[in-house]
């Protein structure tokens, strides 16, 4: 196998992945395209290797068969493998929904596979990871067709912030699984570990390796004690490639699913209402979140996410129909960066959106203030009407703090009682305590006098046995 992470020069990958596609040999020579030539070619095609292929020169129709050309891992053949293949064949419904929702994501998937001389098995592994559904979560947070964490995400440049989610991204996903896994097979030169190791983490099959040969032990993918998790993870990718190698012998069907690109990406310029961009690709929004699943907003920012994914045959109707509306508004919203912390009721007012509209939109849960710095989306207007710039679509954040409901209550001044020696007691602004009491900051209190402060519920049990609790019923939220 050409070793994880050795490819050959762009322009020249290019021209040969494009030719072989077209003879269909790209499943067939998947490896010789990587060994070094003076010239950047590869080694000749022997007569005997070429004579195989003499009456099947068309590119296969169907992805099936091209997934299996490019099968090259070993074989697991265990009661678990077997366990797993009733466990598929017993619910056609369930294998023929996750394969029909493949379809939009295969083509894509084996492409950049054979480009790096991987086995096609691994076009099957989104099946076991996710059911090939790019919105799943896991109970883990792991997200996305191929499910990420967020940490790993992060170290393969997966963006997460809260306009998108790479994780979830097709393009971006797909080239950092890819990348990940082409890692850990240079880590542990076996496919099995491998996979072992992206189900489990590299640490763990790595200290299991070690313990192993401690003790004399084998130290293959049978041989590490794992968690039964793991220990079913290559068993259910075999089960499916054995159902994929001969469907009929599972009594299984597979949805017809041609060899080509089911979808194109389309550069964009400026912010665009998902909405919008759907419309003008005549396609149904769910087709557009399906293809474009990393957007988690009403609007794509073009300076976070510069392309869309589109049907083949509609990516130029798109473009058409976006040439037709040239100078228009494209989005609805933009980003306001909070200057300070303040409640949703003082954010709503600056913004112009009702509160519960900002909570709903933003993601903001009841009882929370804003935190300064926040990013928001708020309707375009007057004020803010422009596309949102790289910083913000790149690093865009949400921090919230808890509401503080504070109760008006009357403390009984004692002697020598300052506006200064009150807010220090009460750990709150002198400011405060004299717009309460409306006096200066400077200003003394008279032993006995009523103070007006505001206090938070916790602060009330510290508070002088000497306080009056005037009006509970009406409390006021601070920010």
């Amino acid at each position: 196998m050409v070793p994880p992470g050795r490819r050959m020069k762009p322009a020249v990958h290019k021209v040969l992945a494009t030719a072989l596609a077209g003879l269909g040999m790209m499943g067939v020579f998947p490896l010789a395209w990587g060994q070094s030539q003076p010239d950047g070619l590869s080694p000749p095609i022997s007569l005997e290797s070429a004579s195989r292929r003499v009456a099947t020169l068309e590119a296969p129709s169907e992805i099936w068969d091209r997934i299996r050309t490019g099968f090259a891992m070993p074989d697991l053949q265990t009661d678990q493998v077997r366990d797993r293949e009733v466990w598929y064949s017993s619910r056609p419904d369930y294998l023929y929904r996750m394969t029909e929702r493949s379809r939009k994501y295969l083509f894509h998937i084996v492409e950049e596979l054979e480009l790096r001389g991987m086995p096609t098995e691994l076009a099957l592994l989104p099946f076991v990871e996710s059911a090939f559904n790019p919105q799943a979560v896991s109970s883990a947070k792991a997200a996305g067709m191929w499910q990420f964490m967020p940490a790993t995400g992060r170290t393969f440049e997966l963006k997460q912030n809260i306009f998108q989610d790479d994780r979830r991204d097709v393009l971006a996903s797909t080239r950092a699984a890819l990348d990940y896994l082409q890692r850990l097979y240079g880590m542990f030169g076996d496919w099995h570990l491998a996979l072992a190791a992206y189900n489990w983490g590299e640490g763990n099959v790595g200290r299991a390796i070690a313990r192993n040969q401690q003790k004399g032990l084998g130290t293959g993918y049978l041989d590490l004690p794992m968690p039964a998790e793991t220990r079913l993870y290559v068993p259910k990718l075999q089960a499916i490639k054995n159902i994929v190698l001969q469907p009929q012998a599972f009594n299984s069907q597979l949805p017809a699913i041609g060899n080509h690109p089911y979808f194109a990406s389309v550069p964009i310029s400026r912010d665009i209402d998902v909405t919008l961009a759907a419309k003008l690709a005549q396609i149904p929004l769910d087709d557009f979140k399906a293809l474009n699943p990393s957007a988690n907003k009403p609007v794509i920012l073009a300076a976070g996410k510069p392309y869309i994914l589109l049907p083949w045959d509609n990516a130029e109707v798109f473009q058409n129909n976006l040439d037709g509306i040239a100078g228009a508004r494209l989005a609805s919203w933009t980003v306001w960066v909070v200057p300070q912390t303040m409640s949703v009721a003082t954010a709503s007012k600056r913004s112009g959106m009702g509160e519960q509209q900002l909570r709903e939109l933003n993601g903001i849960p009841p009882r929370m203030l804003i935190g300064a710095g926040s990013s928001l989306l708020v309707p375009r207007g007057a004020k803010l009407d422009q596309d949102v710039g790289t910083k913000v679509a790149d690093n865009g954040q949400l921090s919230l703090a808890p509401e503080i409901v504070l109760q008006r209550t009357l403390i009984k001044a004692g002697k020598k009682d300052t506006v200064a020696s009150i807010a220090s007691r009460y750990k709150i602004t002198p400011a405060n305590v004299a717009q309460w009491n409306n006096m200066s900051a400077s200003a003394a209190f008279k032993p006995g006098q009523k103070v007006v402060v505001f206090l938070p519920a916790s602060a009330l049990k510290k508070a002088a046995p000497a306080r009056k609790v005037v009006d509970a019923k009406h409390p006021k939220k601070s920010g």
